[in-house]
């Protein structure tokens, strides 16, 4: 039942997001700019997103190093899959399938895999907030919606810093922190006590195995490379569009923007919520007219792009693993189980 209440809800969003896109839209236009597009700057935006799953694949193999080195064949599989599966499940449940999968293929429990996910994003988030803010200040202030935009991005800033705090608290002052936990949430429900007790002492304890000085600064080396091919990738497909050619700047905006709304949960794919998130980043520099026209030709192509490639190589290799998406997706929430397996393998391998 909690998962037929979790589809329709991210239906719900994605429909309203599909919408407000759509509600606007000068259809003439945007199909002018399809038929006239240079479709052939395809091929060299799918091999910059190639380099982009590199990347995050290197960075996230950095930061699992301080618990066991895993072969990149291993790293690939279980990162190619992991994302794909971010896509299609609705409300991000997909960030449960990295750590199942690398769980699965080493001996790091699940949990401990999960607080690298975890860390990865409050990295990231983090750099997106002060990006935005930063890039925000050569928007002018007469901008359409720029005041929601500047709020997402302090929201984020916000979100983001306040979850790295209280890991580093936690860490500090473990005991503490789960007594602390334990007595609010008691107050809810014992069960949901020890549940958020578990899961924190879990994060926590695989907090004390962070990589070594060397992995670190290159997770961090593979963040920057991560995001500024990610930046330059908005306005390199936006070359496929005559009337609306962007600069590094206008793409690393909308990258930011962009960002900020896949934050929400929502419905498969982000579908709506990221090619709203796309044109609330183009209509703080382009008129109306030509957001409603090309840009939402481009919004579209940029999203069909990014999902098919991702989706097409995931699929790929959970094929070669000789997995089935039902069976991954129907074990993502198993995680005491799962890390009882990780444990099991640990003991077998000293």
């Amino acid at each position: 039942m909690r998962r037929w209440i979790q589809l329709a809800v991210s239906l719900g969003i994605t429909v309203v997001c599909f919408y407000w896109t759509f509600r606007n839209t000068h259809w003439d236009e945007m199909w002018s700019s399809l038929r006239t597009a240079h479709w052939w700057m395809l091929l060299p935006y799918m091999l910059l997103l190639f380099g982009i799953h590199i990347c995050r694949t290197f960075r996230w193999g950095n930061l699992l190093s301080g618990m066991e080195k895993i072969p990149f064949s291993k790293l690939n599989e279980a990162s190619a899959i992991g994302f794909m599966m971010l896509l299609v499940l609705p409300f991000r449940l997909g960030e449960f399938a990295r750590p199942f999968l690398i769980a699965e293929r080493s001996t790091i429990r699940r949990s401990a895999a999960m607080t690298t996910v975890v860390f990865e994003r409050i990295v990231d988030g983090i750099v997106i907030a002060v990006l935005l803010r930063v890039l925000l200040f050569f928007v002018p202030e007469q901008a359409s919606s720029l005041a929601y935009v500047r709020a997402g991005a302090n929201l984020m800033f916000l979100v983001f810093s306040s979850g790295l705090a209280f890991l580093l608290i936690a860490r500090w002052q473990h005991d503490r922190t789960l007594k602390l936990l334990r007595s609010v949430f008691g107050l809810v429900s014992p069960k949901v006590a020890e549940k958020v007790v578990y899961v924190v002492d879990g994060f926590v304890s695989a907090l004390k195995q962070l990589p070594d000085a060397k992995n670190l600064a290159m997770f961090f080396a593979w963040t920057v490379v991560y995001w500024l091919l990610n930046g330059y990738g908005m306005s390199l497909l936006a070359g496929a569009f005559d009337a609306m050619p962007l600069s590094l700047y206008q793409g690393f905006l909308i990258l930011s923007v962009l960002i900020v709304g896949l934050m929400i949960p929502a419905g498969p794919g982000s579908a709506g919520t990221f090619q709203a998130f796309v044109l609330l980043g183009l209509g703080l520099f382009l008129p109306k007219e030509l957001v409603n026209g090309v840009g939402v030709a481009y919004a579209n192509v940029l999203w069909v792009v990014q999902i098919t490639q991702q989706v097409l190589f995931g699929l790929l290799l959970m094929v070669l693993a000789q997995r089935s998406f039902r069976d991954i997706a129907g074990k993502l929430g198993d995680e005491k189980s799962a890390d009882a397996e990780g444990g099991d393998k640990l003991k077998a391998g000293a």
